[in-house]
């Protein structure tokens, strides 16, 4: 009998590696590359054979030219022609997605897809998500919401069973979550201090943006994402640009970027809106009525200050709530970014690039600003 029992327990066996084909293992670094050089195959491909002769990534069976031709024939690159007559590889639309889908499951993991809409409210009201909570039936609620099960219950105990009888007062309906929709705006600061003292910050803010690109689109596919860039002034970007995304030799014109955002956000539907902002640097420029540009980078300038907490008030006023991801730890820094969230009443996060992603994604999933009831 004892040896009829069955054992539960865990197993230690030594760590085996993902059987990866010598394409599939050169894929994961290349897509890592083209990140970082802003989709320029041929030095992407020039840190790859770098990589190689260092850390013997290929053998005489497998070298990077048989890679190059393998990336040709699967659709992930292709020769093309500019307007002066210049050929060059090029990467596709197919990449392009793979980059997306890669930054998605380095930063938030593998997310499963789900229904649209997915934003959970903390209030009940109308919605298909059942909580388990039972109410007292109200003029006007929909009969699919009754519980048939609890009514009759009620109306047992409130009139026998002798003497069945099944009385208004005696529904209940069972409480739900509405599955609210979301409208995003992401600004990435693409001033020069994104490459300054020795730290990339801009591939980060890509990767982040890739990712919530592909997790909206994937996951929540009634929402909306808007990605917008700003320095010197603001403009939107498509989502299969992201990778292409360099800094220019830019300051930072804060109110340029919310002034897009909210624009955009005016014209959405959806009841539930927000700007993320990642920036690392303080606000040093405005753009003038008669097109110039004012511009101050030495400490905060307190008419562009001013402007900045201007615009968080306004955006206040339209119930956008505006998160900002700072990307620096200097104290009169921080201590702007407390004042324009106190403006906005938003939120700020102050961090490092590590961890920038997962901070991004639980405020998106939380989202705990504006709810419909």
């Amino acid at each position: 009998m004892k040896n009829n029992k069955k054992r539960t327990g865990f197993i230690f066996k030594p760590y085996e590696a993902e059987n990866k084909s010598p394409f599939e293992k050169l894929f994961e670094i290349f897509k890592e590359l083209i990140t970082h050089t802003s989709g320029d195959f041929d030095e992407a491909i020039d840190w790859l054979r770098s990589l190689d002769k260092e850390y013997k990534l290929t053998d005489e069976n497998y070298t990077i030219d048989d890679f190059i031709e393998d990336l040709k024939k699967k659709g992930y690159i292709k020769e093309e022609i500019d307007g002066d007559g210049i050929g060059g590889t090029k990467i596709t639309a197919k990449t392009e997605r793979a980059i997306r889908q890669q930054a998605l499951n380095h930063i938030f993991g593998k997310i499963k897809r789900s229904a649209a809409g997915n934003h959970k409210s903390k209030s009940p009201g109308i919605g298909d998500e059942h909580t388990g909570d039972f109410r007292a039936y109200q003029f006007g609620d929909n009969l699919d919401k009754v519980s048939m099960t609890e009514s009759i219950k009620n109306a047992q105990i409130n009139n026998g069973i002798g003497d069945f009888t099944l009385s208004e007062n005696d529904l209940v309906v069972e409480e739900t979550l509405h599955k609210s929709q979301m409208s995003t705006v992401l600004m990435i600061d693409i001033s020069h201090s994104m490459i300054l003292y020795g730290e990339d910050r801009i591939t980060p803010a890509k990767k982040v943006a890739m990712a919530l690109a592909e997790l909206i689109t994937t996951r929540y596919p009634k929402d909306t994402l808007d990605i917008l860039v700003f320095g010197n002034d603001a403009w939107t970007i498509k989502i299969k640009d992201l990778p292409y995304l360099q800094v220019g030799p830019y300051h930072t014109n804060t109110v340029a970027g919310l002034n897009l955002a909210m624009d955009l956000l005016r014209r959405k539907r959806n009841t539930n809106k927000q700007i993320f902002m990642i920036t690392d640097g303080k606000p040093s420029c405005l753009r003038m009525p008669d097109g110039q540009y004012y511009k101050n980078s030495n400490g905060l300038d307190k008419y562009i200050v001013n402007k900045c907490y201007g615009m968080a008030q306004q955006a206040r006023k339209l119930h956008i709530p505006i998160t900002t991801f700072m990307i620096a730890q200097d104290p009169y820094l921080m201590q702007f970014v407390r004042a324009f969230t106190q403006a906005n009443q938003g939120k700020a996060f102050y961090t490092g690039l590590k961890g920038l992603g997962e901070m991004i994604f639980e405020d998106y999933e939380t989202n705990r600003k504006k709810r419909i009831r």
